[in-house]
């Protein structure tokens, strides 16, 4: 059976479960040296309950087993929890969520994927951002807010949460992850969106959703699907915009907007020489990234490539940014998303 790692309050109530096993209740405020002393003592068969969330990350890296939250007396493999805590920084101490909101989460490829769709939802769809409050559902994952690309934004009451995952297959699995700890931790969101670039063919990314919802209970309604009492909805980028032909394309991608906004504003025209200089002595076109740089340069802002994208967005008219969307074909899924 491997280990069992049990959190929650009520977890005498577990125990009874297994009261032929070792159970250790490990001293609180111990250092890290101290707690991997412990964990080296460890032989991974053992049964532990704990509220220390340092030292449930030291177990999940170097054993096999299950984490049981107490209070339902649900569980995860150690796989998922770790999934959880690296990703997503979830508390699996677990608690009280309280009364709901309304609560979307979109999962995002990248940072700057997740700076675009905050910036994108502020402009057109009149949102804010909203980090000082972050609403009881989100409870588990709060912290993530107080870093920097993890985005929180609010309107009328409806919030909407971004979050970077690492590409197509970190999409995927904060998925399958995210809606284990809805079912482990017994709370809900109204929807999942999943901002996904179509590197081949639009089959087989919904191939991959579907796969990794083949563990839930669902059914498929429409362009989306109902797990339990939340639409997870794929918000699929697969739009080819036409631009300079110096400019490299090669698959669907958020950078692809990124230049319609900057063609928007005319600032493509004004580095348009330089784009082509560049292609000639490079002997080759260039790609999406380098010509955002080039752009950043022509504006003159010297910050980070997150910043640039939110700076431009915020500064696009709300038509321009609307059509772009729009031409992209990502509008509507957007306006789905939103709880």
């Amino acid at each position: 059976m491997g280990m069992i790692v049990i959190t929650g309050t009520r977890y005498d109530t577990v125990l009874e479960e297994f009261n032929h096993r070792k159970i250790l209740f490990p001293e609180y405020g111990k250092n890290r040296e101290q707690l991997k002393d412990f964990v080296a003592s460890l032989t991974g068969d053992e049964i532990i309950v704990t509220a220390s969330l340092e030292l449930i990350d030291l177990l999940l890296g170097g054993f096999e087993g299950l984490v049981v939250y107490s209070d339902t007396g649900k569980s995860l493999t150690f796989d998922e929890a770790y999934g959880l805590r690296k990703y997503l920084d979830f508390d699996l101490r677990g608690g009280q969520i309280g009364e709901s909101s309304k609560v979307s989460v979109l999962f995002v490829e990248g940072k700057t994927d997740s700076k675009f769709f905050k910036a994108a939802y502020k402009k057109v769809f009149g949102f804010r951002e909203a980090r000082k409050r972050v609403p009881a559902n989100l409870k588990l994952i709060e912290r993530l807010f107080e870093r920097d690309n993890y985005e929180l934004v609010v309107r009328d009451g409806s919030y909407i949460a971004v979050i970077p995952s690492e590409g197509n297959s970190g999409v995927i699995r904060n998925l399958g992850n995210f809606l284990r700890a809805m079912e482990v931790f017994e709370f809900r969101v109204d929807k999942i969106g999943l901002a996904i670039d179509i590197d081949e063919s639009r089959e087989q990314v919904m191939e991959s959703i579907t796969g990794r919802l083949s563990s839930f209970s669902h059914q498929k309604s429409g362009g989306k699907f109902i797990v339990g009492g939340t639409s997870v909805i794929p918000l699929l980028i697969g739009a080819k915009i036409e631009l300079n032909p110096c400019i490299e394309w090669q698959k669907p991608a958020v950078e692809d907007f990124m230049l319609a906004v900057l063609q928007a504003d005319g600032t493509l025209e004004k580095i348009e020489r330089a784009i082509n200089i560049l292609c000639i002595d490079l002997k080759r076109k260039l790609r999406p990234k380098e010509v955002i740089y080039l752009a950043m340069a022509a504006k003159k802002f010297w910050g980070n490539l997150e910043g640039f994208y939110e700076m431009t967005i915020m500064r696009t008219p709300r038509w321009k940014m609307e059509k772009i969307l729009r031409r992209g074909g990502i509008y509507e899924v957007m306006q789905e998303v939103i709880p």
